[in-house]
């Protein structure tokens, strides 16, 4: 079964038994152990979670975190957990806090068994943050969420990939967030500076007030309108792709001057105020630069996006892709993988994360693009 279907099964089962849960020890045992478990971890070995771990702060004895998931006999993940429904507000993280800090852990977990909530430390080392950098609701999730997740299940943790993308997620879903609100409720400030050029010398009044939010309320539904159509164009335009084939060609020919004989070799383009660089690209990208960072260094991968696809570039060079990323259609993710003497093909992604199948693919690719620079070269 997989990880989105075992997540499926938990959010049904919780789904209908949450009324009968009423205490932090019953939500433990019915949510938050089998969420613990579903990632991977068995909540009944010690030298994988201990439960009720105990590091003494300062003058603060005896108090413990509720879970510690350990890899290597060390605490990576530590759980703070109220009981179902209760309010997560930070200030009720206390004990995660201090544990967070006298511990090895890089990611705190501030939990009811519904929501939970991903803390690390971002803005000061060592320090765990005010503010999430991820949050995942059990019964309310998108499968870019499930990707997420599934970063700190047992067989995908990998520290550095997780806080490669952590600042970022953090960020880009608090700037969602805020657009969010402006777009069905804009704030006088925000009104302020989108009509404050349109105006001129006119003062801005109550009525130019209630007029102007009108407007940018309207404008804001157009826009993103606009935006979905031109995706949905995109994702029904037939394209036919190919790199060069270089099999006749000798081996000091470069992959340039063979690519330029090609005639059916799609250039990246950009079309102002058509392109949108999704959340899931940006992770994409960083996926792929964590994926190829022992073959080249991640300054040389650069991600160029366009109206249909997203390509990923060595050398910010599009006679040299490394791959495509087909994510414009929002319900379906596919990603596009380049061979020698063959045309781009295309694979389904049931998330993000899956990118990491294809990690020998994209390296054999990635090699073929450099030795052939090296042939140049010579």
């Amino acid at each position: 079964m997989d990880f989105i279907d075992e997540l499926r099964l938990l959010a049904t089962r919780i789904s209908t038994t949450r009324d009968m849960v009423s205490t932090e020890e019953a939500t433990k045992n019915s949510m938050i152990m089998p969420m613990i478990k579903l990632l991977g971890y068995d909540p009944f070995n010690p030298l994988e979670v201990t439960p009720e771990l105990i590091a003494d702060v300062g003058t603060k004895k005896g108090e413990k975190v509720d879970y510690a998931v350990l890899r290597d006999g060390k605490p990576i993940m530590l759980f703070e957990c109220k009981k179902s429904g209760a309010d997560l507000h930070i200030n009720h993280a206390g004990q995660l806090f201090r544990y967070f800090h006298v511990t090895e852990a890089r990611f705190g977990v501030l939990t009811n068994g519904l929501v939970y909530k991903f803390f690390t430390d971002l803005e000061q080392p060592n320090k765990m943050d005010e503010k999430p950098f991820f949050e995942f609701n059990i019964l309310e999730f998108r499968e870019r969420d499930v990707a997420e997740l599934k970063k700190f299940a047992k067989s995908k943790f990998d520290l550095d990939i997780i806080l490669a993308t952590a600042n970022e997620l953090k960020y880009t879903r608090a700037i969602q967030a805020r657009l969010s609100e402006w777009v069905t409720q804009p704030s006088e400030d925000f009104v302020r500076l989108v009509s404050s050029d349109l105006l001129g010398s006119r003062r801005f009044t109550p009525a130019i007030r209630d007029q102007f939010t009108a407007l940018t309320k309207r404008a804001f539904e157009q826009l993103i309108g606009a935006r979905i159509n031109e995706r949905l164009k995109g994702a029904m335009t037939a394209e036919t792709v190919s790199i060069a084939s270089v099999a006749s060609l000798p081996a000091a020919v470069s992959v340039t001057n063979a690519q330029e004989s090609a005639t059916n070799v799609a250039p990246v383009t950009e079309i102002a105020g058509l392109i949108n660089t999704s959340p899931e690209e940006l992770e994409a990208f960083h996926s792929m630069r964590a994926i190829l960072r022992d073959v080249v260094p991640s300054k040389r991968l650069f991600m160029r996006d366009a109206q249909s696809y997203c390509a990923i570039l060595l050398d910010d060079n599009n006679r040299k892709p490394v791959a495509r990323l087909r994510f414009n259609n929002t319900q379906r993710l596919r990603l596009g993988l380049f061979g020698i003497n063959k045309e781009e093909e295309v694979v389904d992604l049931s998330c993000v994360d899956d990118i990491f199948n294809h990690a020998d693919r994209l390296k054999t690719t990635l090699a073929f693009l450099l030795s052939a620079g090296d042939a140049v070269a010579k």
